[in-house]
């Protein structure tokens, strides 16, 4: 009985072993990074599809609790009571305010700004109670009336589904970035049944970057949550699109002049928006009551103008057919920036993108309808106009010619509008930035502190200084030292640059033996009766230690030169130092590998109620820190933190009422709080002096 009990037993601890091992080997598989990247890319776009699905059935119970019809048009809200539609979006701010408020902040306004933020920032960690409030606000605003789309929403949704899923799984840094922008094209593509310009908008807006590495499970994804879309709501386009066809090649000019009126409105689209924005900023009432200012607002403007409730898709419908006369589309762009503005500045929660398609489509007829007027042997249908419009003021707003370019195309199938459609966008966004450099998205995150072109930059030597590679085994020659002795030095010394100075040691050029060597085969060395000082081949190449290293890198390219000198200041131009290319490659590889552990542990610092020192490169290590007492109500710049105590500091924690911290990104102009905390990298007896002043 025993020895059976035994035989059992051991059986067991076997069969237990065997599954153990069998488990951890099927992980191991999964997590190899493509096979792992694919199919978690499915599992996010099956995700982000049910999410537009859901968002979808949520927005028509709304309006059907509301308004009676779970689909209502345009007629159908002209008939409504005049209070209907003037509480009804009022209603629907009393009840988004206080969930925002209170439930997660992040599901305010458009959305799309946070979601660029989590992956600059939070390095894609999105707190998974977003998708649900997002959801519910979103649905509420929509569906009461409030002037937003559900494309902004939907791609919050998806890449806080495709984060949360990323964090289930303890994925960090770029995976887990791709794994939300994954989210985000599953969204985009189930919502306009168009999964190539879902994957494009993911890689350009959000990402901004065309590697393998990203584009491969956003297109798994975006392709996924197009079919289950197609599925539960018919393989349909988003909006009903005109046939096309271009009548004569005059007809250019008219859409180019589309494309410079697109550029027009964009801009004035987001000036209006950030007018009301800080209007709402200032309005002394209680931060969850502004939505419902807001729907009062938007309702009076329903009550003349019904078009401008909800996404507006009948109205971009009725645009393409050509069913709008040429004041009432001259109004409604108008009306209808106002009604957006005013919806998302209150804190509403909703899109941009759904709107922009709107005026666009406005402006697009009534050039067409006005061409027509004037030149009608010349100018198609006016729907086509209405289409391309679309289009560029979309892309004029978002700065994204590629998504909106592709997204056109997909709609119509048609590649005759291609080439009227690239002339209207291309000339809208280059336009619209020399107009305005920020677009409706970044113009959010630069009134915060966040500059995604900085953020995204990878000109990673900007962030040091020529102090930090300069190297002191330079070799300097008198500048009367006579053309022989310069021979002999070229025959036993290797150094591809010399630096000739005077008898003070201020640097007068540089000198390359490889001028010497051509002179030494021409002459004997004995007979050239120049000096170093008539060798000088540049004189005005040199740097100073507190120069930012990622000047010398233009010099090294459009040079011959190996070596650059280094002087104590433009003015004595006292030599001191050099900086080689092979300075500049190892801290380049060092400054990349600092960058690349500091975005995986991201999420990890932002997690932590406080972080623990680590070491990262060398002696260097990220630890967190109280700010010195001497450091309150100074600003980084005023400090100069990077030169005077040798760190950078990567954010700044700061302490809320409700108890939590805040996180900032350091700005120059960020002035220190007392109780404010900081994540800080630097050599570790450089951090270790700075504390005991904490």
């Amino acid at each position: 009985m025993d020895l059976q009990y035994a035989l059992r037993t051991k059986a067991d601890r076997w069969w237990r072993a065997g599954r153990k091992s069998f488990s951890h080997l099927h992980w191991e598989w999964m997590r190899r990074e493509h096979t792992f990247m694919i199919f978690m890319a499915i599992l996010i776009g099956i995700a982000g599809g049910y999410g537009a699905i859901v968002f979808r059935w949520l927005i028509s119970g709304v309006q059907a609790v509301l308004f009676g019809e779970p689909n209502p048009t345009i007629a159908y809200f002209a008939s409504l009571p005049w209070y209907l539609k003037l509480l009804a979006p009022a209603l629907g701010g009393l009840i988004v305010g206080p969930l925002v408020y209170h439930f997660a902040w992040e599901a305010r306004g458009n959305g799309l700004p946070e979601v660029m933020e989590a992956l600059t920032v939070r390095s894609g960690k999105i707190r998974p109670r977003v998708a649900l409030a997002k959801t519910v606000a979103s649905a509420v605003s929509i569906g009461s009336g409030g002037s937003v789309g559900r494309e902004g929403p939907i791609v919050q949704i998806g890449s806080a589904l495709g984060s949360t899923l990323g964090q289930l799984v303890k994925v960090r840094g770029t995976t887990l970035r791709t794994m939300a922008a994954c989210g985000a094209s599953a969204g985009i593509a189930a919502t306009f049944n168009a999964p190539i310009a879902g994957a494009i908008f993911s890689i350009e807006i959000l990402l901004r970057d065309f590697g393998i590495r990203h584009f491969s499970p956003i297109v798994v994804s975006s392709v996924t949550a197009t079919a289950i879309s197609r599925h539960y709501l018919g393989d349909y386009p988003a909006f009903r699109v005109p046939e096309y066809s271009l009548v004569s090649a005059w007809e250019f000019l008219p859409y180019a002049l589309l494309g410079v009126l697109a550029a027009f409105v964009g801009v004035s689209f987001i000036r209006v928006l950030f007018r009301f924005e800080d209007f709402f900023n200032g309005l002394r009432i209680r931060p969850w009551l502004k939505p419902a200012v807001g729907g009062i607002a938007v309702g009076c403007i329903a009550l003349l103008l019904p078009h401008i409730l909800g996404v507006g898709y009948e109205t971009i419908d009725s645009a393409l057919s050509g069913r709008l006369g040429i004041g009432i589309l001259a109004v409604l762009i108008v009306a209808k920036i106002f009604a957006t503005s005013l919806t998302i500045a209150s804190g509403g929660s909703g899109g941009v993108f759904a709107p922009s398609l709107f005026t666009g489509a406005c402006l697009g007829a009534l050039v067409g309808q006005t061409t027509s007027m004037f030149f009608p042997q010349v100018v198609g249908e006016v729907g086509a106009y209405a289409l391309v419009g679309m289009g560029a003021v979309a892309a004029a707003t978002m700065h994204a010619p590629i998504t909106n370019i592709l997204m056109i195309f997909e709609l119509t199938g048609d590649y005759r509008i291609i080439l009227p459609l690239m002339i209207s966008v291309i000339l809208s966004v280059v336009i619209k930035m020399q107009l305005k450099q920020e677009s409706i998205y970044t113009e959010k995150l630069k009134r915060k502190g966040i500059d995604l072109r900085e953020a995204y930059t990878v000109n990673v030597l900007s962030r040091l200084k020529v102090r930090d590679v300069m190297e002191d085994n330079y070799l300097a020659v008198d500048e009367d030292t006579d053309f022989a002795t310069l021979h002999e030095l070229t025959s036993r010394m290797y150094h591809l640059n010399y630096f000739v100075t005077d008898r003070e040691g201020r640097l007068l050029g540089i000198l390359s033996p490889w001028k010497i060597r051509e002179l030494a085969r021409q002459h004997t060395p004995s007979e050239v009766g120049l000096r170093a000082k008539d060798l000088i081949v540049r004189q005005d190449i040199f740097f100073t230690p507190d120069d930012p290293l990622d000047k010398i890198v233009p010099v090294f390219s459009d040079f011959i030169l190996d070596q650059i000198p280094i002087v104590d200041n433009p003015r004595d131009r006292h030599l001191i130092a050099q900086v080689t290319k092979s300075n500049l490659l190892e801290a380049y590889h060092r400054q990349i590998l600092k960058e690349d552990t500091l975005h995986g542990m991201l999420s990890t610092i932002l997690s932590a109620d406080k972080l623990e020192e680590v070491g990262l490169t060398g002696d260097e290590v990220i630890c967190e820190m109280e700010i010195p007492g001497t450091w309150v109500e100074k600003s980084i710049a005023e400090l100069d933190v990077r030169s005077h105590f040798d760190i950078e500091i990567v954010l700044i924690k700061r302490p809320t009422k409700e108890g939590r911290y805040e996180i900032l990104v350091p700005r120059s102009n960020l002035r220190f709080h007392y109780g404010d905390k900081i994540v800080v990298v630097g050599p570790r007896q450089r951090i270790e002096r700075l504390k005991p002043s904490v």
